[in-house]
């Protein structure tokens, strides 16, 4: 488990739920709409439900008053896609029902256009349910920027949302539409692995083909390039061994038929900056399909989320765009107590609270829009009031 500390929210608070197939993430929105904790957990989901049970077990420890009356809970997901499952309809029931039992009956799950559905309603109406994150995400970024391309580039894949006219302008609904669109691309900074980036890779001036095994990943890469911020590097590598500058070489080596004693270190790292160059290509592919089907987002900022958002800083620069970071407007959404918090903060708590922030965005989304839609007493489709989660 990561993330910020913040106990000082009352019970009306509002807690977003980011349930994914490798990680939750939950974060704390209090009664004015100010974002005052966020967290990840590791959970291998494909491994089973036990993992799940565990990371709500932790979110008790942290947040002891998380479930008192007048709490609330926003949840959306991924975690079904996981072969865990024996499909996403399985896979949206198994999580809804186990969550329902977990924050009680009150607890909500986002389905897009329809807001906030009951647990019964989002099982009979699972396809508005599953892998809705990154609407959420982009809903929320619309209110903030109404011309802006969100890209959330997280440790397995990659969303790259057009927001126009304060709309989400998706020509995609799901991930096998998105996929077509070029709105979803699965490439990620953490648990990709290599034979997935490149077939083919330049190393000592020949281009090689690429093993076809699952010998490294792309935090191997990151590794190397000094870019992937230890606390996002949660997952195991690919053969289970060290997360180390070496280790991290010797699996890159594999990769071409090598080990790591054929190159040195600075080569290797070098190699490394190959890898980064063709990730960066594939996800600007998608980027390039995406604002091509926009032309109203010519001028458009590049909205910045996700572990690998470094990532999108290149991009912006490459096509010569303004970057914000997703951090920005999550901090910015209430300015004056946001910043009155953040000024208590030195700044090293504030650069890792941001890269929280903005690693966890999709569950600060639905954080933020289920504390906006409470303190509207309806949602803006006209549903009736979100009601308060009962005592636990």
């Amino acid at each position: 488990m990561s993330g910020s500390r913040d106990s000082s929210f009352d019970t009306c608070a509002v807690f977003g739920w980011d349930v994914g197939g490798a990680h939750v993430k939950v974060s704390v929105v209090d009664a004015s709409g100010v974002l005052v904790d966020v967290a990840q957990w590791a959970c291998p989901l494909w491994q089973g439900l036990a993992h799940l049970e565990r990371v709500v077990d932790e979110v008790f420890a942290r947040w002891p008053d998380a479930f008192m009356r007048g709490s609330h809970h926003a949840v959306t997901m991924t975690g079904e896609m996981v072969d865990l499952f024996d499909d996403r309809e399985q896979g949206v029931r198994v999580l809804v029902q186990t969550l329902a039992v977990r924050l009680g009956d009150s607890v909500r799950f986002f389905a897009g256009a329809q807001r906030w559905l009951s647990p019964a309603d989002a099982i009979t109406q699972w396809r508005a349910v599953a892998s809705a994150n990154w609407l959420a995400t982009s809903q929320w970024v619309a209110t903030q920027r109404p011309n802006a391309l969100l890209i959330d580039i997280g440790s397995t894949t990659t969303d790259i949302v057009p927001i126009v006219d304060a709309r989400v302008a998706a020509r995609g609904s799901n991930d096998a539409t998105r996929l077509i669109s070029g709105e979803l691309v699965y490439q990620g900074v953490v648990r990709t692995p290599l034979c997935g980036v490149a077939h083919r890779i330049a190393f000592r001036g020949e281009t090689s083909a690429v093993m076809n095994e699952w010998f490294a990943t792309s935090a191997d890469i990151y590794r190397l390039t000094g870019e992937l911020w230890a606390p996002h590097d949660q997952h195991a590598s690919a053969d289970n061994g060290p997360k180390t500058v070496d280790a991290s070489c010797a699996r890159l080596a594999r990769m071409i038929g090598r080990d790591a004693a054929d190159a040195s270190t600075d080569e290797w790292r070098a190699f490394a900056q190959r890898w980064r160059f063709e990730q960066l290509r594939a996800i600007g592919a998608g980027v390039a399909q995406v604002l091509e089907a926009h032309p109203a987002l010519a001028d458009a900022p590049l909205v910045g989320a996700g572990c690998g958002r470094f990532l999108v800083v290149d991009l912006a620069c490459s096509i010569e765009r303004a970057y914000v970071d997703f951090s920005e407007l999550a901090r910015g959404a209430r300015s004056a107590q946001a910043h009155t918090r953040a000024n208590t903060e030195t700044n090293t708590d504030t650069l890792e609270l941001n890269e929280w922030i903005a690693t966890c965005a999709p569950s600060v989304a639905v954080a933020q829009l289920m504390a906006a839609d409470t303190a509207r007493g309806a949602s803006e489709t006209g549903a009736p009031a979100v009601e308060p989660a009962r005592a636990a």
